[in-house]
């Protein structure tokens, strides 16, 4: 029986970003990760459930178990995020405890699909899963704020699990000085350089992403690893301060390093005040009466047929994503296109569009074996580095 997808793609007709039959069974045999999945976060709303089917223009959300298996991802790392806050006593207490409960949900999303889902430490265990058949739960932490002034829970958080950190966010923090905002360390803090000496000693990823240049700097000459940005892009492509230079791309890859090719920061944002009240809206979804919510379907078909986001585009991430191999060198680029946490483009709103960066990819040339390493192979390297690195250092 010819499945949905495939009927659907047969109905639209001919179009060059539709992956052929090759390209996607291509796709199906790679093992695809990315490093930036905000989706712990919709694992706290009532009624929301990993393992259904949902639609990203009624929740905006654009991963779920079923979307996985259509889009050929086979996991990635799930960011146990904190916003900024206070760099009180209260604040990190308050934020301790948001990451705890952050943290317990990601465990009880894998504890209740055992068949589906398993949590992976290792690139061994990443390959032991997939063929299983299984996806690959990796951890991660956006923003080491929760921590505190204490780096012995880092030591916690890596018994749970977690292999990839960062040190910040949108603002400044006790470890150092935020890319979007005014300069307070100018880099890392005491603290911060302690934190980067542990994250080596206890073998976990160092992520730079959301980092003042003057952080990157300083990681680059401070750690024993190699380190990754985990979601960020090319300043070539999008002058953001969330953006590496050329420059520091360059350095990055020499250092071993890879760069995850983001989704975000490409263009100025497309803002109307009209949809930004529906997007507020589906933020509340779950808190929405069955009439409220027919009617938020209802406003935003009609805002999207008259008033149409005009953003980033499928064409520009790939020139994104081109840009920083020609920069860098297939082995030292990945992707992480920071899902439910603002990621998606025009033509790539969620990960059922995933078949289309390979076909892309094999379109300009690359083999099966480097669209595999950027998809995968690269970050599970850095993990192996790290890994054997804290090794031979106890």
């Amino acid at each position: 029986m010819i499945s949905l997808l495939a009927l659907a793609i047969a109905l639209a007709g001919p179009d060059s970003d539709t992956p052929s039959p090759a390209d996607r069974l291509a796709h199906q045999q790679m093992l695809v990760l990315d490093t930036h999945i905000d989706t712990p976060e919709l694992f706290e709303h009532p009624g929301w459930k990993f393992d259904e089917w949902h639609d990203r223009d009624f929740d905006k959300s654009q991963i779920d178990l079923p979307r996985m298996e259509q889009g050929g991802l086979d996991g990635g790392f799930f960011a146990v995020y904190t916003s900024q806050g206070p760099l009180t006593p209260e604040g990190y207490a308050k934020a301790r405890d948001g990451a705890l409960t952050r943290e317990m949900w990601i465990q009880r999303v894998v504890a209740a699909n055992p068949d589906k889902m398993e949590f992976a430490t290792t690139p061994e265990d990443a390959y032991r899963i997939n063929k299983a058949g299984k996806r690959i739960v990796f951890q991660s932490i956006e923003n080491s704020y929760p921590l505190g002034e204490d780096l012995t829970l880092l030591k916690w958080y890596y018994d749970q699990g977690v292999r990839l950190a960062g040190p910040i966010h949108f603002r400044n923090n006790q470890f150092g000085d935020s890319a979007t905002d005014k300069p307070k360390w100018n880099g890392l803090s005491p603290l911060g350089k302690q934190w980067v000496a542990e994250m080596n000693r206890l073998g976990m990823i160092i992520d730079v992403s959301h980092s003042s240049d003057d952080v990157f700097d300083q990681v680059l000459a401070l750690s024993k690893t190699p380190f990754i940005a985990s979601h960020s892009g090319p300043k070539a492509i999008f002058n953001h301060p969330r953006n590496l230079d050329d420059e520091r791309m360059r350095k990055l890859a020499k250092a071993g390093g890879v760069l995850q090719v983001n989704s975000v920061y490409l263009v100025e944002g497309d803002h109307n005040a009209e949809r930004n009240k529906i997007s507020d809206r589906q933020d509340n979804w779950h808190a929405l009466s069955d009439a409220e919510q027919k009617k938020l379907i209802a406003d935003k078909a009609k805002a999207d047929a008259t008033n149409p986001y005009q953003g980033a585009d499928f064409e520009l991430f790939m020139k994104s994503l081109l840009h920083c191999i020609a920069v860098m060198g297939v082995d030292h680029v990945g992707i992480g296109a920071d899902w439910d946490g603002g990621g998606g483009v025009r033509g790539m709103e969620d990960i059922t569009a995933l078949p289309k960066v390979t076909a892309r990819l094999r379109k300009e040339g690359y083999s099966d074996g480097d669209i595999e390493k950027i998809w995968s192979g690269n970050v599970l390297r850095v993990l192996k580095q790290v890994e054997d690195y804290a090794a031979k250092a106890k």
